[in-house]
């Protein structure tokens, strides 16, 4: 199970460097219209990160205390994840307002960095991120060994 939760971090965490890279490539980090503060989206990351650091001397040296750190660390990772989820789908709904043809003139101008993000990818980083989340809490409580 160990293994099962860092091949899905490692796979979540691809999927956000894809976003990160597509925010940081259109502007998000220079303000603009973004709606994803930069502490929030440099926050989620950093603990993401360090996280998966925590996550991978764990496997190596398997101290429970190491995967307690690791799980405690992806708690506000993910509730930052939550808010920039909520505060992402109103200009990913905008975006499919915009495409149908219902925009008011001149709303192309200032676009948010976000609304580029690939509904799939974003999709598929949250599915990987709550399994990553299930398995970390599962190889904490020790259910289904190393």
């Amino acid at each position: 199970m160990d293994v099962a939760a860092l091949i899905t971090w490692v796979i979540t965490a691809l999927g956000g460097f894809y976003l990160l890279g597509t925010w940081l490539s259109r502007g998000g980090a220079r303000g603009g219209t973004s709606h994803l503060p930069a502490p929030v989206i440099f926050g989620h990351f950093a603990l993401a990160a360090l996280g998966l650091v925590v996550w991978i001397v764990y496997v190596v040296a398997d101290k429970e205390a190491l995967a307690w750190t690791a799980f405690i660390l992806l708690v506000p990772v993910a509730l930052l994840g939550f808010v920039m989820l909520a505060r992402w789908i109103p200009v990913h709904r905008a975006h499919g307002t915009a495409s149908a043809g219902t925009a008011p003139a001149g709303a192309g101008q200032d676009v948010p960095a976000e609304r580029h993000f690939p509904l799939a990818v974003v999709l598929a980083h949250g599915l990987f991120a709550v399994v990553t989340l299930v398995l970390v809490l599962l190889s904490a409580l020790g259910i289904g060994g190393s």
